[in-house]
């Protein structure tokens, strides 16, 4: 009899294949006091650990084909630096010497407390980095106490695909069954942001996270259905639920190929408005993918991986040579987004403003430390506007809540550019800077703040957040995140049209961007820029291609004025009927 289970779909496809199941056992990590006289020993083990650990991870980076992009081996490359931290190399013999306990448990302890500091974070991407510690932590654990030399599943000529399910599944783990022609995973925690998430989405690999018990609810070697955009599970289909799923794979294929046209094509609606398609980017590396789906450029460029993972903090010609780096990689306009850090955030070089506050979602973080540090803020907006002469670039200010921040930002560009000008040094002296609207105070505000901006960016993932106190990572409350609510809705139309009337663009940097549910409905709420994963882009060019804008900005007009629920969830659903028609 089958069985169907529900996850989060973090990689879109379908696949079809026989349950294979790893790391089916926790790992039990046991508590020991050994003798003081034992350190050396102990120690040594742990090394020894480390060092298989990095072996591996070695062995599987030498096996990635050299046309891979770049990004993928760099997965790999930061559980290498992570292993070589201090953090986990001297902190773990420093536990293992003062306490004398075996090493299993330093390194437990180790990891609860790097785990701790990525949980107190705000950003929902930053605070997901705590997979990569896990992960890490996991490898040298299966070592110590089991000797595990590495992940494998089968032949990659297998007669039938496979699909594994597990407890989790690392970066490396994703790279390795990808080379053994996996066709799919399922793993039990795990979240859309998460490294392997990435990861599975950059290599096509159908995968469903978070589907609690599977390894419980699945058999080994039962046929497996996975919608990986979907989430759900089908374990021992019946004849009916398996050729439904092999027509769907089909025609998933030649959407696919149907998508791929389309990368040259200008994203203008049926009525001739021209729409700009940009990226959101990590690494330098990722420009290659907005080549790829042919953006118009990059929407945001998070600059806090310049300032993690080490013990100083990034120069201005470090910082410099960076972004100079992605702005000659880029085709078209990049926005650049200042450092959004916080106090909750200060895991290597960032400096400490006090401790860790209870609420650091509410705390100093973002354009607020910024101002605070003056002297590391003024390091980052020299070297971006010297950067600026090499291309066309923005500078995006985080978390702006009042005229007063976005004022002294501003100010203070400017007294940097009388100093570079006396240095000789050039810049774009038109360099625009724009504030991300983030927290509901901006959006309310935003005819005020359209005065003194050159541009603004809706950050929906924490807008949406804020306006409904909410945390969407949150098992128990995440259900309450709804980008259709009316209040944010509003709040993003009182936005657009802030900017409409001021004369400044408008664009959209958050998830809500990439996801076509609402293609249609921002297009009716006026917004003409979307900026998402380079992964979204070709489906939201479709969307658009066949939209009608003005009839669109209709409906929208009625479904922001509509006081009525009735009236609201009739006009949504109206566009979402437009949805599956475009």
């Amino acid at each position: 009899m089958s069985s169907s289970l529900t996850g989060i779909g973090v990689s879109r496809g379908i696949a079809i294949g026989r349950a294979h199941k790893i790391h089916g056992d926790d790992l039990l990590v046991p508590q020991q006091v050994l003798d003081p006289a034992m350190a050396d020993a102990e120690c040594a083990r742990y090394t020894s650990a480390r060092q298989i650990a990095k072996m591996q991870l070695r062995a599987i980076r030498e096996r990635i084909p050299g046309d891979t992009p770049r990004d993928i081996a760099a997965f790999i490359d930061t559980h290498l630096l992570m292993l070589d931290d201090r953090a986990l190399s001297d902190a773990v013999t420093d536990r293992i010497r003062e306490q004398s306990c075996n090493a299993e448990w330093a390194v437990q302890q180790q990891a609860d407390h790097l785990v701790a500091v990525f949980e107190a974070m705000d950003d929902a991407y930053l605070r997901s980095r705590r997979d990569d510690v896990e992960h890490v932590v996991a490898r040298i654990q299966r070592i110590l106490l089991k000797g595990d030399k590495s992940l494998h599943v089968g032949k990659p000529d297998q007669p039938e695909p496979t699909i594994v399910v597990a407890d989790d599944i690392t970066p490396a783990d994703v790279i390795l069954l990808s080379q053994q022609g996996v066709a799919g995973f399922v793993t039990e925690y795990g979240g859309p942001l998460s490294h392997t998430a990435i990861l599975a989405r950059s290599l096509s690999i159908p995968a469903i996270v978070g589907v609690h018990d599977a390894r419980k609810a699945l058999n080994d070697g039962e046929v497996l259905l996975i919608d990986g955009q979907a989430g759900v599970v089908i374990g021992d289909p019946d004849a009916a639920q398996k050729t439904d799923f092999e027509q769907r794979q089909q025609a998933e294929q030649r959407f696919r190929e149907m998508l791929a046209q389309l990368k040259d094509v200008p994203a203008v609606s049926k009525d001739g408005k021209k729409i700009s398609l940009l990226c959101n980017i990590e690494l330098p590396t990722d420009t290659a993918h907005t080549h790829g789906v042919g953006a118009d450029g990059v929407g945001l460029y998070r600059t806090e991986f310049l300032y993690m993972n080490r013990t100083d903090m990034p120069d201005e010609e470090e910082q410099y040579t960076a972004y100079v780096n992605v702005i000659q990689a880029v085709s078209g306009p990049i926005t650049i987004r200042t450092l959004d850090l916080g106090a909750d955030k200060q895991v290597d070089s960032g400096r400490m403003a006090g401790p860790t506050p209870n609420n650091p979602a509410l705390g100093l973080r973002a354009i607020r430390l910024c101002l605070k540090d003056e002297t590391m803020f003024r390091v980052q907006l020299r070297a971006l506007l010297r950067a600026s002469a090499h291309g066309p670039v923005k500078i995006m200010l985080p978390m702006i809540s009042n005229i007063e921040e976005l004022q002294r930002a501003r100010a203070l560009i400017e007294v940097l550019k009388t100093e570079l000008q006396s240095e000789g040094k050039r810049f774009d002296p038109q360099l625009a800077v724009g504030a991300m609207i983030e927290v509901p105070a901006a959006a309310l505000s935003a005819p005020l703040l359209a005065q003194h901006a050159d541009f603004f960016s809706l950050g929906t993932n924490d807008l949406i957040q804020y306006t409904l106190a909410i945390d969407r990572v949150d098992d128990e409350v995440n259900y309450l995140y709804d980008p259709l609510h009316p209040a944010v809705l509003r709040l993003i139309h009182l936005t657009i049209e802030a900017g409409e009337q001021a004369g400044i663009p408008v664009s959209m940097c958050g998830e809500m961007a990439g996801d076509t549910r609402y293609t249609l409905l921002l297009l009716a709420l006026g917004l003409t820029e979307f900026s998402m994963h380079p992964s979204s882009v070709l489906e939201v060019k479709r969307i658009i291609l066949e939209a009608d804008v003005k009839h669109l900005r209709q409906l929208g007009r009625k479904l922001v004025a509509s006081g009525n629920a009735v009236e609201t969830a009739e006009l949504l659903h109206r566009l979402r009927g437009e949805v599956a028609r475009a």
